[in-house]
């Protein structure tokens, strides 16, 4: 996987089908339980659509038409405040440890300050520490207990970034 063949861009419908597939393969792979997560969202089906509000924007890794991998900000609901959340950010094996996950945490932040947002909160999993390790890396700090209903009760590591 040549460099010059990769890049971050913005989801298109063409997209959808693909990273469902990846998001799910990822979350077997890591062995997370299928409810209470990602896993289940009726959203994965419709990421473009689902992206589609003007304070919601989805990117995903493109090498030669195969996405490889993705990640998203979208407002967070039921909380006050100006908080987005980072959404549904996942890799297949051949992106990890290639530097593109802190492309993606720039591009996904920048877009987040760019569109108003004064805090990025996320959750995930305890063992996902490669993530996690990242996201402390950018600046996120561990809360005690989750912002909003985001509906994915399994995950039980909730961390927020001022932006």
């Amino acid at each position: 996987m040549s460099k010059d063949n990769i890049v971050i861009r913005e989801i298109t419908k063409a997209d959808d089908k693909q990273i469902a597939t990846v998001i799910r393969e990822v979350l077997v792979e890591l062995g997370a339980p299928k409810v209470g997560t990602a896993y289940e969202d009726a959203a994965l089906d419709c990421m473009t659509e689902t992206y589609s509000n003007p304070k919601s924007k989805y990117y995903v890794i493109d090498v030669d038409g195969k996405i490889i991998g993705g990640a998203g900000i979208a407002p967070l609901d039921t909380v006050e405040g100006n908080v987005c959340e980072l959404q549904k950010m996942y890799f297949l094996p051949e992106a990890r440890g290639t530097g593109l996950g802190s492309k993606m945490m720039q591009t996904c932040l920048e877009k987040a300050k760019a569109l108003g947002f004064e805090h990025c909160y996320l959750e995930t999993l305890p063992y996902m520490t490669s993530a996690t390790k990242l996201y402390a890396k950018t600046g996120f700090t561990h809360l005690d207990k989750p912002l909003g209903n985001t509906g994915h009760y399994s995950c039980n590591v909730w961390m927020i970034k001022t932006l």
